[in-house]
């Protein structure tokens, strides 16, 4: 399947900038002192399928043929649907590291002077990047006319949040304490709290 499709052209336009966005922020956290690291073997396999579905099965459709055997195809106004998708995604995935500053690090790690982010976007949702990364993958899946190529990262993406958000959530709290604990009642995971109250996560 050729680049030069549109459709595909423009996914790739926003994977350049997905992954540009991701090398500008961490780049200067690359020297911080971590404190806490719980990175085991789940973590590990997580975090290889997403880089083999997000990063390798598009780059194989994109500049290769061997993924053909998988195509199909998707109404026009799909495609446009990804595109806002895919737009709103990359702003999110871009405040989110701008508000998080040093405090971000790929894995579960906590970093020497870490602080809970409140402010920006993390105002109302503790996890808009995670936001971001299954906005960005739903975007992949309605861009790009593959099955592999397009939805395995979303499917990826799902086991991802589910098994990793209650570990770092439980990191977090280990280390603040009552006050993460109070951040968890005034937001949402990934959609906004309308409403601060105790209990149900959104």
């Amino acid at each position: 399947m050729s680049i030069l499709q549109p459709w595909n052209l423009v996914f790739f336009v926003g994977f350049v900038i997905y992954v540009g966005t991701r090398g500008r922020f961490a780049h200067p956290t690359r020297f911080n002192e971590n404190v806490e690291r719980r990175v085991d073997g789940s973590e590990k396999v997580l975090l290889s399928a997403m880089l083999v579905s997000g990063l390798l099965l598009p780059v194989l459709y994109l500049f290769t043929p061997l993924l053909s055997f998988a195509n199909y195809g998707l109404p026009e106004w799909l495609h446009w649907c990804g595109l806002v998708i895919l737009l709103f995604a990359l702003w999110l995935f871009w405040r989110s590291h701008a508000d998080l500053g040093l405090n971000w690090s790929a894995t579960l790690e906590m970093r020497k002077d870490h602080s809970i982010t409140r402010h920006g976007v993390y105002r109302r949702i503790r996890h808009p990047m995670y936001a971001a990364i299954g906005l960005f993958s739903l975007a992949q899946a309605l861009l790009l006319n593959n099955w592999l190529a397009g939805w395995c990262v979303v499917f990826v993406f799902a086991m991802l949040y589910v098994i990793r958000t209650p570990r770092e959530e439980r990191m977090l709290t280990d280390h603040f304490g009552k006050e993460y604990q109070d951040y968890m009642s005034e937001t949402g995971r990934i959609f906004p709290r309308l409403f601060t109250r105790r209990g149900s996560d959104s």
